[in-house]
């Protein structure tokens, strides 16, 4: 499983909506999404273009843990 190098947060964001996140808010170059499928969840992903890979890794990871998902299952929902 390979990550993409060339997402954006708002790639990343228009891409989560798939699991149910929102654009809650924004404060400058970062957006707080939010979901309450499988209780609520918020996560922040800066508003990069590119987004650096450790930083998609932390976030994607975060997302995994909390729909109990390993990284494969999520990668093969969001991006194929």
């Amino acid at each position: 499983m390979r990550l993409p190098r060339d997402v954006s947060g708002s790639d990343l964001a228009h891409i989560l909506r798939k699991l149910g996140y929102s654009i809650t808010r924004q404060t400058g170059s970062h957006l707080r999404l939010t979901t309450t499928e499988h209780g609520e969840h918020h996560i922040t992903i800066p508003q990069h273009s590119p987004l650096r890979i450790g930083t998609l890794s932390a976030i994607l990871t975060d997302v995994a843990l909390h729909f109990e998902l390993t990284r494969e299952q999520l990668h093969q929902q969001l991006f194929e």
